[in-house]
């Protein structure tokens, strides 16, 4: 155990050997060596950790002491105390907690030192990883060992860390077995810990070493009859290994072990081949390792005589197509050897599989380094950064061959890389799926629609990473660079992003460990993107906007090798005994891979235009070109080709072909969004609101909205007044968005999956207004990211909630909170399951002056006492998962944090979330208005009554005509009211503002009515939208402010204004 050696060369030791195992050991407590006769078979050695392992820390505690200025022995007494009963006993049997422990620990020191004692100071020293380093030497020892074919296991008194975790600061893939007293609820000596780790291990007493610094220890472990070694010195130790298992640890090739049985190949015929290659008619055996990295073509160590070389062969049994290439490495490395880039001499290929089963080459082993571990532990800051410098470099002279030059013109093919490479994998992938994976089916759609325009085609690696390099042993040169298997000629860019995955894996990662959460700037390791500014300045490139295109597609190209490699693990195919565990980190790699295409979908924000906006100025500029244009459809363009971006806040936009660029491009993009995947998903979205299981979210919707943000079509309701600098969404004008708005109307569920959906919609853009750093990043970002949803509590049924200084809901302040006690109802979204924040609107001062009575709190929904009494109907439907709420809200306590701006605020703050807000359900009104009117038209021209078809009836046509001109009419007022609150202002905009509120929702109600009186009965079914769309436009006559009020407010202006 680790602690154990805290008591090495203290004069405290035999004392506290006598406390704890006096009632086990009758013997007088001397130090014994149990050796053992020659001539044993071993396949085992089993290790101690503390002092044998790792370093041991009683220096630590001396030190620690004398800094700390506590009386020398103080740790040590403390420890001891007790014995097996005493606190440390417990602790290492797992019987009580870290933070038990140290409270006892910390009493008994404090006591024997009659002052206070950090204990916590002491422990988080001791557990430290600078403290708690493996010696290189008893780490290279368990390679050999295991290299030998020996099993070995780590036995251990150990304990648990305050995270649940026990303190095991060691690599348990070196390991077959780990048994730990914190998790077993024993200590060594006792008898029974041994008999366990033997019986994990498969091996009698007499076939095990055990390595350990105390003699208590050593002594069980002898009487069971292990040979043991004592370790005072680890060097020293190491040496009595070899002995006792004739071998000399130098002698053995590092990362490699015996040959996996199914990797197994004919030494006999091999030798034959060897020698009539090498010319050597030298005796001695042929020795056979296998490499333990690679995952895709076995790799072997061979030593002949005097040559060292390593073998590499295809994998057996059925292979993919042109996979495991081996003809094409031998190629690619004998001619970039001539070209100055750092490879391994190859020496023959052979493509006779009569020789060892499959083709294979032959290359000469190159001695150096090879560091698994991208963090480089154990090195210098300076180091790191050189390792990485010269990984970099290397890259740029694979990047730098003239493949003409070097007779590899016709190593692969030319131009549109990306796209094979994409369709290639996909292949692939298909031919090893082994279930279904919704982020790679995602990725199979997006990535071929988002194939960059490449920057050159040189040679690419293909799988360059750092494991695959080997480095000089005292230089930070790059000797060779290894596993060209996917070598080809291709964009170099995709290289470039493969060598940085491990910049977001996380460190303890299984196969291939990562970075993230590692302080790179302390460890001496550049950035992704420091890396990448590197190569670009050697390559004398600018830095590629697409980046992360090329990591989604890197990651996606490891999840399809991976499945490829779990494949081939279930048929025993594998190289690697770790190929079983890839079938788990398929799925994460492939989520990665869509966490980087969602974010290159955002990149279209960053492509707009963020020039400051034109100066206000209200007025109209109507277009001299016709009406209809070249393609027979309606063109309102009120400026000339090619404005700059954001024209809209000056001049009024009446039709999309009007908007810039960009947002004619977002506009584009969306409506084939609503196209390809909208429109098709509603009759399954239908079902899944009418199933047992509607009020759960539809995985169908969660699916269309991760593919909607890989598109960037997220977040496109913040107006650019509110969000200037385009931080949490697209930054349009009113204008611009009226125009997407309008278009997402046209489908009851395309609002939220662009996550532009009511309440979320207001509640985000109070947030943004008003809300505190704390604020934003507790609920803001969660409704931003689509994680979470929320809703907004005003409406009460025992009051006239259209005017909002009706609330009766109270909010009174009580030690040190706000504690809420309300009855509301029409609350929407409140029962979603995602439902995580209510925006609450309450009275603080009944007595205040009637506009500062009222506050708004943000109400986490998990908070005691809130209760839902029930779901509100609409004409009979549930808009679930959603859904409207009445609720009960009885001594709710909310920290006083959680005030939006301060008590008395609530009008300004209502009105404020209302600002744009206001008329984006007119806006989809419009949409919703469209569809269905094309709905009725469709209609119409199909059916027949009467001898003729409906469309022919005169009071249809008049239907259609009608709608026609509501429907334009109400979007020019929309747009106007819109054009109007860019360039002078919401306020300003307050009649235009009540007009389109009065005028949409009935015009749309209106439109509906007609479109369903033409469909007959089936209008009022769920089969088509009309019967929701009608429900829905019919409530917004009161949602979003009743007729009444909208009118009388357009009359008081009117009257005002105009006498």
């Amino acid at each position: 155990m680790y602690i154990r050696s805290l008591f090495q060369s203290s004069h405290l030791q035999w004392a506290w050997r006598a406390a704890i195992w006096k009632h086990v050991w009758c013997r007088p407590q001397e130090v014994h060596r149990w050796m053992h006769s020659g001539g044993r078979n071993y396949r085992a050695v089993i290790f101690d950790m503390g002092g044998v392992l790792i370093p041991s820390p009683g220096k630590v505690a001396a030190e620690w002491e004398v800094q700390n200025h506590i009386p020398s022995g103080t740790i040590l007494k403390a420890l001891i105390m007790g014995g097996e009963k005493g606190p440390w006993m417990k602790f290492m049997r797992g019987e009580t907690t870290t933070e038990e422990f140290l409270q006892e620990f910390g009493r008994l020191c404090s006591e024997m030192a009659e002052t206070s004692v950090p204990v916590d100071s002491f422990w988080s020293l001791l557990t430290c990883e600078q403290v708690a380093k493996p010696f290189p030497v008893m780490t290279e020892a368990i390679t050999w060992i295991r290299a030998k074919g020996l099993r070995t296991a780590l036995l251990t008194n150990n304990f648990y860390l305050p995270n649940g975790k026990s303190f095991l600061p060691l690599d348990r893939k070196q390991f077959d077995v780990v048994v730990e007293s914190c998790l077993e609820g024993i200590c060594k000596p006792d008898p029974r810990i041994y008999e366990l780790c033997l019986e994990q291990l498969g091996v009698q007493p007499s076939e095990s070493i055990f390595l350990d610094d105390l003699g208590p220890n050593l002594k069980a472990a002898a009487s069971l009859g292990l040979h043991t070694v004592k370790v005072n010195d680890p060097e020293t130790a190491v040496k009595e290994l070899e002995t006792l298992l004739g071998c000399a640890s130098r002698m053995v090739i590092p990362n490699t072990r015996p040959v996996r049985k199914t990797m197994e190949i004919p030494k006999d015929s091999l030798e034959k081949y060897l020698k009539g290659i090498l010319g050597t008619q030298a005796t001695g055996p042929l020795e056979l390792f296998q490499f333990e990295h690679g995952q895709s073509n076995p790799t072997y160590y061979i030593r002949l005589a005097d040559h060292q070389l390593v073998l590499r062969k295809k994998p057996p049994g059925k292979l993919l197509p042109s996979a495991h290439a081996v003809e094409r490495e031998f190629r690619i490395m004998k001619a970039l050897a001539n070209v100055g880039v750092p490879v391994p001499t190859v020496l023959d290929l052979c493509e006779d599989s009569s020789i060892i089963g499959t083709p294979f080459y032959l290359m000469e082993y190159c001695p150096g380094l090879i560091y698994k571990n991208p963090s480089l532990p154990g090195l210098e800051p300076s180091q790191r950064q050189a390792i990485y410098t010269a990984m970099n470099s290397v890259l740029c002279r694979i990047h730098s061959v003239d493949f003409k030059a070097a007779g590899l013109e016709d190593y692969g093919k030319q131009g549109d890389y990306i796209s094979r490479q994409v369709h290639t994998w996909i292949k692939q992938y298909r031919a090893c799926e082994t279930s279904t994976n919704p982020a790679m089916e995602r990725l199979i759609e997006w990535l071929p629609l988002h194939i960059p325009k490449e920057q050159k085609t040189t040679v690419v690696h293909g799988d360059f990473r750092l494991d695959n390099l080997i480095f000089h042993r005292e230089k930070t040169e790059v000797l060779a660079v290894l596993d060209w298997e996917l070598s080809t000629l291709g964009d170099p860019l995709a290289d470039v992003a493969y060598s940085c995955l491990a910049h977001y894996l996380p460190s303890d990662f299984p196969m291939l460990r990562g970075l993230r959460g590692c302080d790179l700037t302390q460890l001496g390791i550049p950035t992704a993107e420091e890396y990448f500014k590197m190569y670009c300045l050697h390559m004398g490139i600018p830095p590629a906007e697409n980046w992360n295109f090329y990591m989604a597609f890197s990651f996606f190209r490891v999840t399809a090798i991976l499945q490829g490699v779990y494949k081939r693990s279930l048929t025993g195919q594998a190289s690697s005994a770790t190929a079983e565990q890839t079938g788990k980190l398929t799925e994460y790699m492939s989520n990665l891979a869509w966490d980087f295409a969602v974010k290159e979908g955002f990149q279209v924000f960053k492509k707009m235009s963020s020039t400051k906006p034109l100066a206000r100025s209200y007025h109209t500029r109507a277009s001299p070109q016709s009406l209809l244009n070249a393609t027979g459809s309606r063109s309102y363009v009120s400026f000339p080709e090619s404005p700059p971006a954001h024209t809209s806040k000056g001049v009024l936009v009446i039709s999309p072909e009007g908007l810039s660029q960009p947002v004619r491009e977002l506009h584009r993009r969306l409506r084939r969004f609503m196209e390809q995947h909208v429109y098709p998903a509603e009759e399954e979205l239908r079902r899944h609101q009418a199933s047992a299981d509607r009020w759960a979210p539809s995985p169908l919707m969660e699916d269309l909205k991760e593919k909607a943000k890989a598109e960037g079509l997220w977040n496109l309701f913040l107006p650019l007044e509110t969000d200037p600098e385009k931080k949490y969404g697209a930054g349009l004008t009113n204008v611009e968005y009226a125009h997407l708005c309008q278009l997402m109307g046209t489908s009851l569920y395309a609002p939220e999956i662009f996550n532009c959906s009511a309440p979320d919609t207001g509640n985000m853009e109070l947030l943004v207004r008003y809300g505190t750093e704390a604020q934003k990043a507790r609920w803001l970002t969660p409704l931003l990211e689509g994680k979470t949803r929320s809703c907004f509590a005003m409406t009460e049924p025992q009051v006239a909630s259209s005017d909002a200084t009706n609330i009766e809901s109270s909010i009174r302040e009580e030690n040190g909170l706000y504690v809420i006690n309300g009855h509301k109802w029409w609350i929407s979204g409140i029962l979603d399951p995602r439902c995580q924040l209510c925006v609450f609107m309450g009275k603080t001062d009944p007595h205040a002056p009637r506009h500062q009575q009222q506050s708004v709190l943000l109400v986490p929904m998990d908070t005691p006492g809130i209760k839902i009494i029930r779901p509100l109907t609409v004409y009979g439907l549930e808009d679930a998962p959603g859904g409207h709420g009445e609720v009960l809200f009885e001594h709710v306590r909310v920290p006083k944090e959680n005030m939006v701006l301060g008590p008395g605020r609530g009008f300004e703050i209502a009105q404020g979330r209302l600002g744009p807000g206001r008329i984006h359900h007119c806006m989809r009104l419009i949409g919703c208005s469209e569809r269905a009117l094309a709905l009725m038209k469709a209609r119409v021209k199909s059916r027949v009554a009467f001898g003729k078809p409906l469309v022919e009836q005169g009071t249809i046509l008049a239907d259609i005509a009608q709608s026609r001109a509501e429907i334009e009419q109400a979007r020019l007022l929309v747009l106007k009211a819109a054009h109007h609150m860019d360039v002078a202002g919401n306020k300003a905009a307050a009649l235009d503002i009540a007009m389109i509120k009065m005028v949409a929702p009935s015009m749309a109600h209106r439109v509906i009515d007609r479109a369903i009186q033409a469909f007959g009965a089936a209008g009022l079914s769920s089969d088509y939208p009309l019967a929701q769309f009608f429900a829905g436009a019919r409530a917004l006559r009161f949602a979003d402010g009743p007729d009444e009020v909208h009118r009388a407010a357009v009359a008081k202006m009117e009257l005002k204004l105009r006498p």
